[in-house]
């Protein structure tokens, strides 16, 4: 006997929208804008049924995703929460997503995150506070006494004290965690991964600091940033992951090409030479990290150079995005 699926009270039909991307990566036809919106606001809301949501990840994760369509994703799902006000001062706030950790490097996303709000930029990390197999930026912030926001309060509390701050992504955006989460039973990533890595939160212009680990994932998020992305909501760097982080290689500069006002800049060249291979920290564990990263910051430890390059594009990029903002007020 066949079984009976079930389906949540308000269901919304998904076969419609199965039938075009579920035909494979040559025979799909990608959604619009409207109906990506439509139907990951649905999945967002568990409207759709889990027959038809693991489909719908499937086919899109077989299929992968066009700028339309990632596009109508991200405007579902910033739909989905509750945007949050702009801290004070002159930099925009500049957002880190970090969702990788790191394996067989160091992870040095909270040396970035500290040494741009000691320039006095607002800081906010969101992202996954464990992953199995690798060393989280939570967890380097735990261990250097920097607990994790657990709701949006403190989060502006942290604004107001020049602190950068850890927020989880089942605090910043419940919805879109509960997608995320889907990977532990079905085994591979889902578009969710992609859109939590562009996501911009705040009610007005932020710097979005963006990675991508696959080549043809590098032009597709070019094409959204500079057609697609909604206008006057701020900028993004562009950059390849290390091991997925979006903090500059220690040993080497990543290419880096700054997005605003519909155009492509490149801003720092790939594999950039450098006077020296950084002294990062031998080991990769959250204590011995944390504690290198301490060092950095007292000047006991020299700061990659890659690195110190990348605050400075990002706090001149946040002055301008911040000037502007003023201007527009």
């Amino acid at each position: 006997m066949t079984p009976t699926p079930t389906f949540p009270a308000d269901h919304f039909p998904a076969a419609a929208f199965i039938k075009e991307i579920g035909r494979g990566k040559k025979g799909a036809r990608s959604m619009t804008r409207v109906d990506a919106r439509t139907l990951y606001g649905a999945m967002l809301a568990g409207r759709v049924s889990d027959l038809e949501l693991g489909g719908i990840l499937l086919a899109m994760r077989i299929k992968g995703e066009s700028v339309e369509e990632i596009a109508g994703f991200l405007d579902a799902a910033e739909a989905s929460f509750t945007p949050l006000p702009l801290p004070d001062g002159p930099f925009a706030p500049v957002l880190i997503p970090s969702y990788n950790g790191a394996r067989k490097m160091a992870n040095l996303t909270p040396l970035l995150a500290l040494l741009l709000a000691r320039e006095g930029v607002p800081v906010l990390v969101h992202g996954v506070s464990r992953d199995p197999g690798r060393v989280t930026t939570a967890e380097i912030f735990e261990a250097m006494g920097l607990a994790a926001a657990p709701d949006l309060a403190a989060l502006a509390l942290a604004h107001s004290r020049g602190q950068p701050t850890f927020i989880p992504i089942e605090v910043l955006a419940p919805a879109m965690h509960r997608l995320l989460a889907l990977r532990r039973v079905l085994g591979v990533r889902n578009s969710t991964h992609t859109l939590v890595k562009i996501l911009q939160p705040y009610a007005g212009p932020a710097l979005r600091l963006v990675s991508y680990t696959h080549p043809e994932y590098l032009e597709m998020l070019a094409d959204y940033f500079v057609n697609a992305a909604p206008g006057g909501r701020g900028d993004a760097f562009l950059m390849r992951g290390t091991e997925g982080e979006t903090v500059a290689n220690a040993n080497r500069a990543n290419q880096i090409d700054w997005f605003h006002d519909g155009q492509r800049e490149l801003l720092v060249p790939r594999d950039a030479p450098t006077d020296l291979l950084a002294a990062a920290p031998a080991a990769r564990d959250a204590a011995a990290t944390a504690a290198w990263i301490a060092a950095a910051l007292r000047g006991d430890a020299p700061v990659p150079p890659s690195i110190v390059q990348q605050v400075e594009q990002c706090v001149k990029a946040a002055r301008r995005l911040g000037a502007a903002t003023v201007k527009l007020a």
